[in-house]
């Protein structure tokens, strides 16, 4: 099969300048995703999907490729996974007549993301033809029925239940939620040209614990990231 790990690392960063490649236990950021994705027993093309020279620079320097240099129309802020993810199959269709079976979405600002799991991800896509795609997900620590909006001068539950108390229960008492982590998404190449969107209508859950589902993209999360490695010698 051909397993396609798709990184994307745009170069503008706001809350912390060049994130994608400031050093991480002295090494950049991306290569940490780079070195994870080459050490897969499945991946057999990483590829990085940038708007910035300097970021493809190094990311060709830890063996991945960059073909193409993404188009700062897609490269902003509020850019989508659909947009680089179709501009990536067009020039691919378009430049090598090569389409992959599965895109394995690894975004860089998951440094502590094991190959291990990469590998048994794929293996759980594998395992359900049926699914859409597949998505990594953590326990919440935050549960969405203690949240609340502000509407006007007073706080309004943000999970409207008919139990006007649900949101003082304890934690033990509440659904098990999860969020997205950042960390491993896959999906299929007729995912996103049939249902026009990464994740489709049937979606593999993939939890990973806390460590590896570490989100970085303020300079605490660079701390903690820092202080994780050092205590565990975390190999990445």
């Amino acid at each position: 099969m051909k397993i396609l790990a798709f990184i994307p690392a745009r170069g503008g960063s706001k809350r912390v300048p060049k994130k994608n490649i400031k050093l991480l236990c002295g090494k950049p950021l991306i290569a940490y995703t780079i070195e994870a994705a080459k050490r897969s027993k499945y991946i057999n093309r990483i590829v990085v999907s940038t708007d910035s020279e300097e970021i493809a620079s190094v990311a060709r320097e830890y063996g991945a490729e960059v073909p193409f240099l993404r188009p700062a129309s897609i490269s902003r802020s509020d850019s989508t996974e659909m947009e680089f993810f179709e501009h990536a199959l067009d020039w691919f269709s378009q430049n090598e007549n090569y389409e992959p079976d599965l895109i394995v979405l690894l975004y860089p600002t998951s440094p502590l993301r094991k190959a291990e799991s990469i590998d048994r991800a794929i293996e759980e896509m594998l395992k359900h033809p049926e699914a859409d795609s597949l998505r990594s997900v953590k326990l919440c620590s935050e549960h969405p029925y203690k949240m609340w909006v502000v509407e006007g001068e007073y706080l309004k539950p943000f999970v409207k239940e008919e139990d006007p108390n649900v949101h003082t229960l304890a934690y033990h008492l509440l659904p098990k939620v999860y969020i997205q982590n950042a960390s491993i998404y896959i999906t299929k190449p007729s995912t996103i040209r049939n249902k026009k969107s990464p994740t489709g209508d049937i979606i593999i859950p993939f939890v990973m614990d806390e460590i590896e589902s570490v989100d970085i993209n303020t300079p605490l999360d660079f701390k903690l990231a820092e202080i994780i490695l050092k205590e565990n010698h975390h190999d990445s």
